[in-house]
């Protein structure tokens, strides 16, 4: 049995209006189990729907209180990207945790959809996800994979990563790249990657264009898109030359066939690399040592850095 029934039927007429001085306006009571004490349903199925409950104050419009669970739920079965719970303001959704977390995000969504428990977008004018620590030992964001099946955290952009002060890593660091690479400035000639390059007298890198030249730097990375895993001292004009490791590198194997294994120096043509034959000219000019064979012409040999 209904204690309390009412219809407006005017737009601005309220079903049930409750008005007081210094009390509650309405206040609705109930005794049994998964019943709300005030229910508000707004039935009609179009896109202008009106809110099911709506509060209004110069101070909190709604105030939720629980003892044992949620002090608010909302929820939503919205495909068009509805929220369970929307906020918007100064500071759009804020929460405070006494004995457990602060802001609580939850995902059940299929992994291939992007979904995320918790979102964040600066847009044009902040960052999408910020956290501050303050506690010993306690980590401004962190990220955990309980399957050890991904990355705790991932990152991307350019750089994909920033970090203002010491990093700490207790684990391996698995760099996908080939080589290890230092940018040295470029003259004025063109320098690609694959190129044998030489000091000049400005000390600047360009390609080389002598035999067992001992001015040689060393080979510039990113020959056949093998990229390095680690470049030092990056900047303006440079060009990373690889200071050890594995590395493409134009060869010309007109002079002597090149065999894996053979010790590689300078070519009098131009950025390439050629096999030692003479080793006694061969002294602070050797590149490295051929992981590829090249028999005849000008092509790409793989070679492992040991430039001396």
């Amino acid at each position: 049995m209904t204690s309390l029934h009412g219809m407006g039927d005017e737009p601005e007429e309220p079903g049930v209006l409750g008005e007081a001085q210094i009390g509650d306006g309405v206040r609705g009571v109930s005794h049994a189990a998964y019943k709300g004490g005030v229910v508000g349903v707004n039935d009609n199925d179009t896109a202008q729907a009106g809110p099911g409950v709506y509060g209004e104050s110069p101070a909190t419009g709604v105030v939720g209180k629980s003892s044992t669970w949620h002090g608010v739920f909302g929820h939503t079965t919205s495909t068009t990207g509805g929220h369970g719970v929307a906020g918007e303001g100064d500071v759009g959704v804020s929460g405070v945790g006494r004995k457990w977390i602060g802001v609580y995000g939850e995902t059940n969504a299929d992994p291939n959809v992007g979904a995320s428990g918790i979102w964040g977008d600066g847009k044009e004018t902040g960052d999408g996800v910020k956290g501050h620590a303050k506690g010993p030992g306690k980590a401004g964001v962190a990220g955990f994979q309980l399957g050890n099946a991904g990355p705790g955290i991932y990152g991307q952009g350019a750089p994909a990563g920033h970090f203002q002060g010491d990093v700490i890593v207790t684990g391996d660091m698995v760099l996908p790249g080939a080589d290890y690479a230092e940018e040295l400035t470029a003259g004025p000639e063109e320098v690609s990657p694959g190129t044998v390059v030489v000091l000049d007298e400005a000390g600047q890198v360009r390609p080389c264009a002598q035999a067992y030249d001992a001015r040689v730097a060393g080979v510039v990375s990113g020959a056949c898109g093998v990229k390095s895993a680690l470049v030092l001292d990056r900047h303006d004009e440079g060009v990373p030359v690889a200071l050890m490791g594995k590395v493409w590198v134009l060869a010309d194997a007109d002079v002597h066939p090149i065999r894996i294994g053979d010790l590689l120096t300078t070519s009098a043509r131009s950025g390439h690399a050629q096999r030692v034959t003479d080793p006694s000219r061969a002294f602070g000019a050797i590149i490295g040592k051929a992981l590829t064979d090249l028999p005849s012409g000008c092509g790409m040999v793989r070679v492992l850095v040991t430039a001396s």
